[in-house]
């Protein structure tokens, strides 16, 4: 089932972030469903997403993400957003009114998982309750990858990868709020995706 119809008007508003080498590209609808997120570090990676194929062919693209009714880009850092993002913006609004899906044949994602302990529902909770938001609002994503010997380990996508302060976010924040609320939790890392 396609994401986008051809039929809806397709509008997009351009969002700045922390991380100063990625833009949020907004829709006015939803282009995947909500909660799944799709990560494309390199154009090897893209070979199920068309629109981020075409964004690759840009040299100076470095990152697509999709998530929710958003696009988040990052560029070369030698280059300034105001040469590109227009061109951006219209490759991306000329591909979703054309009605083609983002993904093929997209994968379900899971949160839960029934072998979690309960310290890992604990921090996956914490982390779809109050750090994702946060996170999203920015054209990033957090996901938990693993908990072991009181570290926990997070996967961060989009304008996250890469950020200059995303380890300030992850150590004063993220960090700090998980050892709080779960106190088995002594650190928080993140791992590259």
């Amino acid at each position: 089932m396609s994401q986008t119809t051809a039929k809806r008007p397709v509008n997009i508003y351009m969002e700045a972030n922390p991380n100063p080498h990625s833009m949020k590209f907004v829709a006015n609808f939803m282009l995947v469903p909500e909660g799944t997120s799709y990560d494309f570090p390199d154009a090897e990676s893209a070979d199920k997403a068309m629109l981020a194929q075409q964004l690759f062919k840009l040299p100076y693209i470095r990152r697509v993400f999709f998530m929710n009714n958003f696009i988040t880009v990052t560029k070369e850092e030698n280059i300034d957003w105001v040469e590109i993002r227009e061109e951006i913006k219209n490759i991306i609004i000329k591909y979703l009114e054309s009605g083609n899906d983002l993904i093929e044949k997209p994968e379900v994602q899971e949160i839960y998982d029934e072998s979690d302990s309960e310290t890992v529902k604990k921090i996956k909770t914490i982390l779809d309750e109050y750090i994702k938001p946060a996170v999203e609002q920015d054209g990033g994503a957090i996901t938990f990858h693993s908990f072991q010997d009181g570290n926990v380990r997070v996967l961060l996508q989009g304008s996250c990868s890469g950020c200059p302060s995303s380890t300030v976010t992850l150590k004063a924040g993220i960090e700090n709020l998980l050892k709080r609320m779960v106190p088995e939790v002594e650190m928080v890392e993140a791992i590259d995706g």
